[in-house]
């Protein structure tokens, strides 16, 4: 009779401890920034696009991104509009760069406004599209429509 009633009592306890770690589980598992509305659907801060203030420039029929981060961290973009083919050509129209030729190709140094000499500062302008370091350079990269070009100061 002993060993039946402290079973009951063991399975008991086991229950509860199991309740109560789901019920702390459940409670547990919900973030601090959410909101809850009447109809239960859950929007987080994080999951709301950021705003971003882009400067237009140009005109043509063909769009892309480009972003410029200097070696603060500052980064600013733009809305290109275009009818070249090739990026460089693009922004160097658009006066957003500047450089020189040199054996690989235009060795861009100023990148809206701000320039930036490796022999000299140790920093350069990196070229990246679509958030990859460019294998081609900027004079040689086709465009694609809607993609994102940067230049990061490194």
């Amino acid at each position: 009779m002993k060993k039946t009633n402290f079973k009951k009592n063991l399975i008991c306890i086991l229950s509860f401890v199991l309740i109560a770690v789901m019920a702390l589980t459940m409670f547990g598992c919900g973030k601090a920034d959410e909101v809850k509305d009447p109809e239960n659907t859950t929007q987080t801060a994080d999951t709301a696009a950021p705003v971003v203030d882009k400067t237009v420039l140009g005109e043509g029929a063909t769009v892309f991104d480009f972003a410029v981060t200097d070696a603060d961290g500052n980064v600013s973009y733009f809305e290109i509009h275009t009818d070249e083919n090739v990026v460089g050509n693009a922004l160097l129209k658009l006066e957003l760069i500047a450089g020189e030729e040199a054996q690989y190709g235009l060795y861009v140094k100023t990148v809206n406004g701000i320039t930036y000499d490796y022999d000299a500062e140790g920093k350069y302008w990196a070229f990246y599209e679509n958030g990859v370091y460019a294998t081609a350079g900027v004079d040689t990269t086709p465009i694609t429509a809607g993609a994102t070009y940067e230049f990061k100061a490194e």
